[in-house]
């Protein structure tokens, strides 16, 4: 895994660069968290690849207390990845309810994960 840094408006957002899955369950999301806290950051761009697919199983819980997590811990995120392939319409809510605030993000491109933590 490696952390590829971004400067926008005088912010530093770094992407998590990684060629396996890197959030398997609440405990790596902190670890994490304090990774990227540890070296300055406090926004955060992550691959829908990189995490669990269990993830966007909301019957288990485990977005809303990662990203319950992120809040606490006042570290904004932005999940890129291609939603189209779910078809659970509590997940699509989930998203959609997330997208209007500023705080958690799923946008389909770095370019868009950029924009919307730039604010």
């Amino acid at each position: 895994m490696n952390i590829q840094e971004h400067n926008i408006n005088d912010s530093k957002i770094a992407e998590v660069i990684a060629e396996e899955v890197v959030i398997q369950n609440t405990e790596d999301a902190l670890d994490l968290m304090g990774n990227i806290y540890y070296q300055g950051f406090d926004k955060m761009i992550i691959h829908q690849k990189d995490i669990t697919a269990e993830f966007f199983d909301l019957k288990n819980k485990m977005a809303g207390d990662i990203l319950q997590k992120f809040a606490n811990y006042r570290i904004r995120l932005a999940i890129v990845g291609d939603y189209s392939k779910f078809t659970s319409q509590s997940l699509k809510d989930f998203i959609y309810e997330s997208n209007k605030g500023k705080h958690v993000n799923f946008v389909r491109s770095t370019g868009d994960a950029l924009s919307a933590l730039a604010k």
